[in-house]
């Protein structure tokens, strides 16, 4: 029987992007292989074009219509395996669900949810290092064979050419973005600091920033906006298409650990990263080139989730971002 993987990622950005990798090393070891990916609704554009795949299923936990609709369709594909790259009960029941002989996932000690793992009967421990590396070992504990990471994202053109528009019509030409959300305040650098940077590049070099906020962040756009001064940034808000576009574009892209930086790290854009609790050995931008500023002792790293910018992201000085970005760039 010809081998059918399942990949289980069902978001959300930064994670997915980390996850494309491990679908290309499955392609390229399994070239005639059914090799199907399960996500959310909301992420299904990062896949859109992606030749990795065959089929992409969509798991709305909206409903339980939406869920048995689901379940239903991965049954009926006979896989023969089931890779969760997510490590969390709702993914690992979907492996268990799809009916697959061989269920894939990381071992109880890196599960997010460690009790995730007694759904899988190859449970596996990857070495330490990049969350790139350690999806791929999911991908090699499949029969994978190793290779270079690929992370073959897809713009569409009607993306491309509202970003074009957007940007013309406020009489942009270079510029770079700035993002101050990063789902968890705790890594997060203050949004006044990013008006600070703004304000300083204007003046240094006449570059002009825009600012990329999601769903309630608007008012940590309006806080950098309030302090950077003239020029104003550009304020967006896009869809994910759209801000792939933008992304690729941009002169350099300046954000703490959160999904948009790792996705204009996947699309070879510059990238100054601002980094405190969480170690950018592991979370940080998957390039050499790239840039990250940390302040924070290896004994301070901490994924816990917290509701105010931690001790070490709030050291990090403007300062030190305009002299990584030089470094970045060049031009220091």
């Amino acid at each position: 029987m010809a081998e059918r993987f399942l990949i289980v990622r069902l978001g959300s950005l930064g994670d997915v992007v980390h996850t494309l990798p491990a679908a290309h090393a499955l392609r390229e070891s399994f070239r005639r292989a059914q090799i199907d990916w399960v996500i959310e609704p909301r992420w299904r554009a990062l896949l859109k074009g992606n030749p990795d795949l065959n089929n992409v299923i969509l798991f709305d936990r909206s409903s339980w219509k939406g869920i048995r609709a689901c379940v239903k369709e991965l049954r009926a594909a006979r896989y023969t395996h089931a890779i969760d790259f997510q490590g969390l009960y709702k993914s690992a029941l979907l492996t268990l669900f799809s009916g697959a002989q061989w269920r894939v996932g990381f071992g109880r000690s890196h599960a997010r949810e460690s009790g995730a793992a007694m759904f899988y009967n190859l449970p596996t421990v990857p070495k330490p290092g990049h969350i790139v590396e350690q999806n791929m070992s999911l991908a090699y504990a499949a029969g994978a064979k190793f290779t270079s990471a690929v992370f073959p994202l897809k713009i569409p053109l009607e993306a491309g050419a509202h970003v074009e528009q957007v940007i013309s019509g406020r009489g942009l030409k270079d510029y770079y973005v700035m993002n101050p959300g990063g789902g968890w305040a705790g890594k997060c650098w203050p949004a006044e600091q990013y008006g600070h940077l703004h304000r300083r590049l204007a003046q240094k070099y006449r570059w002009r920033g825009i600012v990329n906020y999601g769903p309630g962040e608007r008012q940590l756009a309006e806080a950098i906006r309030l302090v950077a001064g003239e020029p104003e940034p550009m304020m967006v808000s896009l869809d994910l298409p759209q801000l792939m576009a933008l992304l690729r574009r941009a002169k350099f892209v300046v954000a703490g650990d959160t999904g948009p930086l790792h996705l204009a790290a996947a699309l070879t854009t510059p990238i100054v990263g601002l980094y405190g609790p969480t170690d950018p050995a592991r979370n940080g931008p998957y390039t050499i080139t790239d840039v990250v500023v940390r302040n924070a002792r290896a004994d301070e790293t901490s994924y816990k989730r917290t509701h105010a910018p931690s001790p070490s992201m709030l050291s990090i000085t403007v300062d030190q971002v305009v002299a990584a970005i030089e470094r970045r760039l060049g031009i220091a």
